[in-house]
């Protein structure tokens, strides 16, 4: 279960995720990277570290998360990563206001069915402003009826899944967090479905 004295457990996903970031960490030098839903933003603050320029972000309406993802840019010496208050589904100033970005990164945002559309809402605005960026994202499994593809395809977006053995993230631990465990945690790349003409 979560730690509550320090809310800064580290959900499997993003122990996934950043495991993708360290593998693509080259590719990502210099590269303009927003995290949402970013939480104790691990893959966000590791890519900071690998030499991305890095926004995080989480909800507006959970100060709580906010103030976590500023500490973690404290505790691991990138105390000059912006956090910005994004909440899924709204047109806000500050998503408005967003510099580009290349890669968004979220872990485990598909959390709660209720909340995907709101999720692929903010993302497709995203995409949709930087046409060759991509979303990465890890999410578990949690029933066998739930899944976003066909959500995806509603909002024309095309996704790769990513095999956790193609980037070591497959073993039995990784980085000291039981993974996968008894967890089905599945990655995948989502971009802009765009038509074969453009």
């Amino acid at each position: 279960a979560p730690d509550s004295r320090y809310g800064m457990y580290v959900w499997p996903c993003a122990v996934v995720l950043a495991q993708y970031v360290w593998v693509r960490r080259r590719d990502l030098r210099g590269k303009r990277v927003l995290e949402v839903g970013a939480g104790v933003s691990l893959p966000g603050v590791l890519a900071a570290r690998c030499g991305a320029a890095v926004v995080l972000s989480d909800s507006e309406e959970l100060p709580r998360c906010l103030q976590m993802c500023r500490r973690s840019c404290l505790l691991n010496g990138v105390p000059h990563v912006p956090v910005l208050g994004l909440t899924w589904g709204r047109i806000s100033p500050e998503l408005l206001s967003l510099t580009p970005v290349d890669v968004i990164l979220g872990s485990d945002v598909f959390f709660d069915p209720k909340d995907f559309e709101d999720i692929l809402t903010t993302v497709y605005f995203l995409l949709e402003k930087n046409p060759q960026a991509q979303f990465w994202t890890t999410y578990q499994v949690r029933s066998a009826d739930w899944s976003i593809e066909a959500l995806l395809c509603k909002w024309k977006l095309k996704h790769t899944h990513i095999p956790l053995s193609s980037f070591g993230a497959d073993q039995e631990h990784l980085a000291s967090s039981p993974l996968p465990g008894r967890h089905t945690i599945e990655m995948m790349i989502i971009s802009l479905a765009q038509s074969e003409d453009t």
